[in-house]
């Protein structure tokens, strides 16, 4: 994996996160992740099949919704699906990608790595602020 900590913390810095998968379940843990993520300072954009509420943020069903600019795609999804978010996540000019807890697609990394965008794959953005 090609990035480090250096990395991680260039992409916690950055202020908007679109959050794929996030909707209304407490039980997942993109929920209490965007959370963490919106106590930290961060604005948060739930993106999400149902485009629901989230936490005081309005949902959209996908990144090309989003009708401002994306600092950081957060990628709560199978990694088997993760290639066509990493894909949309370049194609609306985000800065990051961030593939979760077992979230695995090195090809995915490396096209949007080769598009200049930072990726973090197979971690968490909540673990990563705990070790700070």
């Amino acid at each position: 994996m090609s990035f480090n900590e250096e990395t991680i913390s260039q992409v916690l810095a950055m202020k908007t996160w679109a959050v794929v998968g996030l909707g209304n379940n407490p039980e997942r843990a993109a929920y209490g992740v965007a959370k963490l993520l919106q106590d930290k300072g961060h604005k948060i954009v739930p993106v999400y099949p149902r485009a629901e509420e989230v936490h005081g943020e309005m949902g959209y069903k996908t990144l090309s919704e989003i009708p401002f600019p994306i600092d950081v795609v957060d990628c709560f999804v199978n990694s088997k699906l993760v290639g066509k978010v990493v894909d949309e996540a370049i194609a609306i000019g985000a800065k990051a990608v961030w593939l979760q807890l077992d979230v695995i697609d090195q090809e995915a990394v490396d096209r949007a790595e080769a598009a200049g965008l930072l990726a973090i794959m197979d971690r968490c953005p909540a673990i990563e602020y705990r070790k700070r």
